[in-house]
C-alpha cells in the first residue's frame, strides 16, 4: 500500500527550510552573526572579521519532485519564481562522493533567488535543488540530507582580500573553534571559495561556514586543504588541551546556575561585579574570573569600558557583565530553561563519568559502583533529585516541538470520537501536556511511578488539561490497553535489548490492532558525522547501561515484540519518531488432506 502523504509532508518540511533561510537571512547582519557561529569571539578578532567579512547569502539542499514543485516552494517563501537555474558542479559531485552514485544519476540544480538584508543591502538564499521523483531510487538520499544538512551553510565574501589579510582572517576563525571543510578555485566566475565547519557550541542551526574571495587565491586554498601545512607542531597539544579541559566548562556553567548568577542578570542591562556579587553573596575578585570565563563560552558578555584606563588602574568591581540569549537559557524563570540540566550534568551524572573507564573495562555502569545503586532507585529514594531528574527531563522539551504536527496525532486528533494517547514514562507530563494543549479533542493517559505521577497531575491541572487525562501508576507491565496513540519518549535507550523487547511486547499486548506507537529517540549516524546521539551513547554507558540505536536496530527489536517499523523522521536537537504499528497476522496454513 502507499500513500502520498509522507511526500507532501517532506515537501512541507522543504518549505519550512526555505522559508526559514530566507528569514534568516533577511534578520541577521555580520556583525551580530559572527559570534554566534564563533562563540567567544570578541574584540580585535570580530572587528577584524566583521570589518572584512560581508554577510551575503544562506545556503541549503531541496529535494523538489519536479520543477513545479521547487516553483512553487519559492513562491510560497515570497522568492522569485524566475530566478535563472544551472547546474550545481559542485554539490552533484559531493553528493555523489557521499552516497556513491553515479554523478550523471543527480540533477543538482543551484538558484539565487535576491532578498533584501536588515539593512536593505541585497543579499540571496542560495538553493541547491536535487531533483527527486515520487517512489525514485533518490528517496533515501534526501531522507538521509534531510537529516543531515550537509550543504546548509552561510556565506560570507570578503571586501579586500589580500592574501595576507586572508590568511589572518582564516586564522581568526580556526583560532574561535570552525575547522578547514574543503574549497575551491572557480575559474569561471574568477572567485575562490573556502569552506569551514563550525564549533559544535555554536548557537544557530547552520553547520558549516563559507568565505568567499574573488579573484585567484589557490596558494591560500593549497594551506587551507593541506592539514600538514596549516598545522604547527603545537597545535595538536593545544587542541588536546582545550578537549581536556571541558570538565572545567561542564563546571563553570553549572556554579553559573547554580549561584544564581543568570537570575541576577538581564540580556538587555549590563551588571556591575560589585552589585552582581552583592546580589549573589559572591566573592567580587573570583566572581570576575568566572564571568570571565563564562564569556568565552558566549554564556555572557563584557560590557565596552567608556574610559579606558590602564590595567593596573582598572577596578575589577567596575567591569560590567550582561546576559546573552544562550546564558538565558539557565534562568529559572525562562521557558524550557535548561537549569535542571546543568545541575544534573554538573552533579550525579558529573561524578559518575570519573568512572567511566570502569563502564568501558565492564560493561557495567559507573553510576551503580559510584552511588552504590542504580540512578532509577537512587532518584527515587531522594524526592529533590528525583524532581530535579523529572525537570532535567523536561528541559529538552524543545525536540517535542513538531509532535502535535505529526500525521499520527494529527489525524488522531481528527477523529470522529474523542482518540486517546498513552504517555508511557511519561515524567512529569511535558510531552502529553503539549499534545493536548495543542489538540483540545485528544484525552490522554500518563503511565508513571507514584511520586511522577502526582507531579505531572499538577503540571496539567495548571495547564488546564487535567480533566481530559487520566494517571495510572505502575510499571512498564502496566500499559493501559485500548488507546489509539502510545507514546515512548527517551525511554528504550534507558535499557539493554532484552529489557526493550520486553516493554515493546507490552505496548504491542494492549494496543488495538488500529494503534499506532511513536518512539521519541537519538539515532545514531549510520557515519562518522558529529551526533548528539554519539555522545549521548556514551552517556547511557556510564549512566544507565543503556545505549542509543540506529534506525536498522530499532526496527530489528520492533519486529521481534510483534511491531513493524513505518518510518521515521527528524526532530530538534538530533531526536527522531519512530512510527510502529502492530506486525499484520501471518496468514493461517492451509491443511492439505
Amino acid at each position: 500500500m502507499t500513500t502520498t502523504l509522507p511526500d507532501k509532508t517532506l515537501l512541507l518540511d522543504d518549505t519550512a527550510s526555505l522559508r526559514a533561510a530566507a528569514r534568516f537571512v533577511r534578520e541577521h547582519d555580520s556583525a551580530a552573526l559572527l559570534p554566534l557561529l564563533l562563540p567567544g569571539l570578541g574584540g580585535p578578532d570580530l572587528q577584524a572579521l566583521a570589518g572584512q567579512c560581508r554577510f551575503t547569502h544562506a545556503g541549503l539542499l531541496l529535494f523538489p519532485p519536479d520543477a513545479e514543485s521547487l516553483r512553487a516552494q519559492l513562491a510560497d517563501c515570497g522568492l522569485a519564481v524566475d530566478t535563472p537555474a544551472q547546474p550545481s558542479v559542485v554539490v552533484r559531485e559531493r553528493l555523489a562522493r557521499r552516497h556513491r552514485r553515479d554523478p550523471a544519476e543527480l540533477d543538482v540544480q543551484i538558484l539565487r533567488p535576491q532578498v533584501h538584508g536588515c539593512g536593505g543591502e541585497l543579499r540571496a538564499v542560495e538553493v541547491f535543488a536535487l531533483t527527486v521523483p515520487p517512489h525514485s531510487g533518490l528517496e533515501p538520499i534526501a531522507a538521509y540530507e534531510r537529516t543531515r544538512q550537509h550543504e546548509a551553510h552561510l556565506a560570507f565574501e570578503i571586501e579586500r582580500p589580500e592574501t595576507l589579510a586572508l590568511r589572518g582572517l582564516c586564522a581568526i576563525l580556526v583560532r574561535h573553534g570552525a575547522w578547514p571543510d574543503g574549497g575551491g578555485y572557480n575559474p569561471h566566475e574568477d572567485g575562490t571559495v573556502l569552506y569551514f565547519t563550525l564549533p559544535a557550541d555554536a548557537a544557530c542551526d547552520y553547520r558549516r561556514l563559507e568565505l568567499y574571495a574573488r579573484g585567484d587565491h589557490r596558494d591560500t586554498l593549497a594551506a587551507h586543504l593541506d592539514p600538514d601545512s596549516r598545522r604547527d607542531a603545537r597545535q595538536p597539544a593545544e587542541t588536546l588541551l582545550h578537549l581536556l579541559t571541558g570538565a572545567w566548562t561542564t563546571q563553570a556553567l553549572t556554579a553559573f546556575a547554580r549561584l544564581g548568577l543568570p537570575d541576577a542578570m538581564d540580556t538587555r542591562t549590563a551588571c556591575r561585579i560589585e552589585d552582581l556579587a552583592r546580589l549573589t553573596g559572591t566573592d567580587h575578585r573570583s566572581l570576575a574570573v568566572l564571568l570571565r570565563y563564562l564569556v568565552m563560552l558566549g554564556a555572557v558578555t563584557r560590557a565596552p569600558d567608556p574610559a579606558p584606563t590602564p590595567a593596573h588602574e582598572q577596578q575589577v568591581e567596575q567591569e560590567e557583565f550582561r546576559l546573552t540569549e544562550l546564558g538565558a537559557l539557565l534562568r529559572a524563570d525562562t521557558p524550557g530553561s535548561m537549569r535542571p540540566l546543568a545541575l544534573m550534568y554538573g552533579g550525579p551524572f558529573y561524578r559518575s563519568f570519573s568512572g567511566l573507564d570502569h563502564a568501558v573495562r565492564t560493561g557495567q555502569p559507573a553510576f551503580d559502583r559510584i552511588f552504590g545503586e542504580n540512578h532509577f532507585d537512587h532518584f527515587a529514594r531522594d524526592p529533590e533529585l528525583a524532581s530535579l531528574f523529572d525537570r532535567s527531563m523536561a528541559a529538552s522539551s524543545r525536540m517535542f516541538q513538531p509532535l502535535p504536527a505529526h500525521p499520527v496525532i494529527a489525524t488522531a486528533a481528527q477523529a470522529p470520537a474523542p482518540a486517546t494517547v498513552v504517555d508511557i514514562a511519561g515524567g512529569n507530563g511535558e510531552l502529553l501536556g503539549l499534545l493536548l494543549t495543542a489538540h483540545p479533542h485528544l484525552r490522554g493517559v500518563l503511565l508513571e511511578r507514584p511520586h511522577a505521577v502526582e507531579a505531572a497531575r499538577h503540571r496539567l491541572d495548571a495547564s488546564g488539561c487535567g480533566l481530559r487525562c487520566d494517571y495510572r501508576a505502575g510499571d512498564f507491565a502496566d500499559v493501559p490497553s485500548g488507546g489509539d496513540v502510545y507514546v515512548l519518549s527517551r525511554v528504550l535507550h534507558d535499557w539493554d535489548d532484552d529489557r526493550c523487547r520486553e516493554i515493546l511486547r507490552h505496548c504491542a499486548r494492549a494496543m488495538p490492532a488500529h494503534a499506532d506507537l511513536l518512539v521519541v529517540e537519538r539515532l545514531l549516524p549510520v557515519d562518522d558525522s558529529p551526533s548528539l546521539a554519539t555522545a549521548w551513547d556514551l552517556h547511557m554507558l556510564c549512566n544507565v547501561g543503556g545505549r542509543e540505536r540506529r534506525a536498522d536496530h530499532y526496527a530489528r527489536l520492533f519486529a521481534e515484540s510483534g511491531l513493524q517499523l513505518i518510518g521515521h523522521s527528524p526532530l530538534p536537537l538530533d531526536a527522531h519518531v519512530l512510527h510502529a504499528r502492530r506486525a499484520a497476522a501471518p496468514d493461517p496454513v492451509v491443511r492439505r488432506s
